[in-house]
């Protein structure tokens, strides 16, 4: 896992792409009235609280997580108690051949297996026998399933009772601090192009590059490349930015952070990069996570936002 995850990380330094140079008169971070700070500040407190919270107790977690089953060449998955299932879930809750889960496209088809009337799986707490749903969660008994698409389509299993609850040990941020909070304009790509940005299971995601967000940490001018995935479920309007910096591998995860750049009036956004966080694989091994491209490495330390958690041995390797 070591070599492979350090061999993806170098591959995705080593696939630069051109960026218009940064103009002079670069923008720092906003200035707020003391009450704007406050309310901003206790936001973003709260939202702390409620991550550590939702890690610890949510039956959807990343620790609650047990296992991830990939289609790989399979169009078709079998889920159940009996050994011979694609995704086996040794509970009696769930029957030995309890469904089959096909790939359609961007969507995923759902069907019950077991003959019995009363055999069913929850979608948005109604049980059903059959459906067509999109990418996203169905419940088996007090498991849920979150079928995963990501081109790369998967299925991956949520258990309330998962083991890794007990390692819970909360999370760790750098304290709030304002000064990396910023109102940008996107400076748009002139020619919104497709890349390609190499993920943790070493499956290459395509994605946008819609344009740049330019700014200053004191004297220093920085860059970062703003993303729309071309994935089942994401938005012509979600954008995101996955960037590393002086402080990757050190006080922060070692594969980089996310930021989700946040519109508002006059076509800017709100980048505060007090709310960049962990990808879902600094928790758990079953998710698929993007790498920040090269041109997303700042030079400068940004002290704001999730630190390492130190939940995955690879995290605390490397």
């Amino acid at each position: 896992m070591l070599a492979t995850l350090a061999a993806l990380l170098a591959l995705a330094a080593a696939t630069p792409h051109a960026a218009p140079p940064a103009p002079p008169g670069l923008p720092g971070p906003v200035v707020l009235t003391p009450a704007a700070a406050d309310t901003i500040r206790r936001g973003i407190e709260k939202d702390r609280e409620q991550t550590r919270e939702w890690l610890k107790t949510s039956p959807t977690s990343y620790l609650a997580a047990i296992r991830r089953v990939d289609f790989g060449d399979k169009t078709a998955l079998t889920v159940g108690r009996a050994a011979d299932n694609d995704v086996r879930i040794d509970d009696p809750e769930v029957e030995p051949h309890h469904l089959r889960v096909t790939v359609v496209g961007d969507s995923f088809q759902v069907q019950v297996t077991a003959a019995m009337a009363v055999v069913t799986f929850k979608l948005k707490d109604v049980e059903t026998r059959a459906a067509t749903v999109a990418p996203g969660s169905i419940g088996l008994g007090r498991f849920t399933l979150r079928l995963s698409h990501q081109r790369f389509p998967a299925i991956i299993v949520f258990d309330p009772k998962s083991p890794r609850f007990a390692e819970y040990k909360g999370i760790e941020y750098f304290p709030v601090d304002l000064a990396w909070r910023y109102v940008l304009p996107l400076t748009p790509n002139p020619n919104p192009d497709t890349t390609v940005i190499v993920s943790t299971r070493g499956n290459p995601r395509r994605a946008v590059r819609v344009g740049w967000f330019e700014f200053r940490v004191g004297a220093t001018p920085c860059k970062l490349e703003a993303d729309r995935l071309l994935e089942p479920g994401v938005g012509e309007n979600d954008l995101a930015v996955f960037f590393r910096d002086a402080t990757t591998g050190k006080t922060s995860y070692p594969v980089g952070r996310y930021l989700d750049p946040m519109a508002i009036a006059g076509g800017r956004y709100v980048l505060d990069f007090n709310l960049a966080y962990n990808p879902a694989c600094a928790y758990s091994e079953h998710y698929n996570c993007p790498i920040p491209p090269r041109e997303n490495r700042l030079a400068v330390a940004v002290r704001a936002g999730e630190k390492d958690p130190h939940y995955l041995e690879h995290a605390e390797a490397r």
